[in-house]
């Protein structure tokens, strides 16, 4: 998988890009991260995205997860911070569950996980109709249903927010997103048991445009569920891209300041 890394501090802080975000799709969250010091960066294509190869198998979120594995098999010394949005929560909470000697804090924003929700029928069907749209009116149409559902208000953003340049592989990126990985994160199951233990440590995270939204609700009852604090991150779904420098401080504060031990279950002695 394509990757590279940013930056010169201690601490390897991993950014999983949620929809058709690649490696580049969030440089000016990087790029605040780096310049507050005490953190490398490193971001990556997800396999199908831009220079990564789609590979061998069905792409399910696990898969994605193994590759993850596999990345910082070669690129970290010890445990990392991640960064998880969207379908990229997904992952870095899977990440947790499955490979916790490789984690040490997980910042799960927004993750789409239906299965804690008490009710998740409409949460579901909202993502099937966008797939749905996808299939029958393409991608322009799929993206406003997509961007509606999330809030998107381009309108929310830093003043001197540098945002993504448009890129060639953006079309084969979001067809690959919602023919694969959008069904792949409609469908998945995350095993929370072993996120109830620390370390690793699980940080639940909502924009603060987000709260008491739909596509909210999954992570508000993750954090319910697990018995953590929902953490407000600035701006919306994409307050990475569209308020950068604010949401990296954030990003800091939160994983400088977080516990990097724990025996019990919370709630439990």
């Amino acid at each position: 998988m394509y990757s590279f890394v940013r930056g010169s501090g201690e601490r390897l802080l991993v950014i999983v890009q949620g929809g058709d975000g690649d490696a580049d799709g969030a440089a000016g969250l990087v790029d605040a991260v780096v310049e507050r010091g005490g953190f490398r960066v490193l971001t990556y294509d997800r396999r199908g995205l831009s220079r990564s190869p789609v590979g061998d198998g069905p792409v399910t979120v696990e898969s994605h997860t193994d590759d993850l594995a596999l990345l910082l098999a070669r690129r970290a010394s010890g445990p990392v911070d991640v960064l998880g949005i969207s379908i990229g929560g997904l992952i870095a909470l899977d990440l947790a569950a499955r490979y916790p000697g490789l984690v040490r804090t997980v910042v799960a924003h927004e993750p789409p996980l239906s299965q804690v929700l008490d009710d998740p029928a409409e949460f579901v069907g909202r993502q099937e109709a966008v797939e749905e749209v996808f299939r029958t009116e393409g991608i322009p149409a799929a993206m406003r249903q997509f961007l509606a559902m999330t809030r998107f208000d381009p309108t929310d953003q830093e003043d001197d927010v540098v945002l993504p340049a448009p890129k060639a592989e953006r079309a084969a990126n979001l067809a690959f997103f919602l023919t694969h990985d959008a069904p792949a994160a409609r469908r998945f199951r995350l095993y929370l048991e072993p996120l109830l233990h620390e370390p690793p440590h699980v940080v639940p995270a909502v924009g603060e445009r987000s709260a008491g939204a739909l596509h909210a609700a999954p992570v508000e009852a993750l954090a319910r569920r697990l018995g953590r604090e929902l953490v407000t991150f600035p701006g919306g779904h994409s307050g990475h891209v569209l308020r950068p420098k604010a949401f990296a401080e954030q990003l800091v504060n939160v994983l400088t300041t977080a516990p990097t031990e724990r025996s019990s279950p919370p709630g439990r002695p």
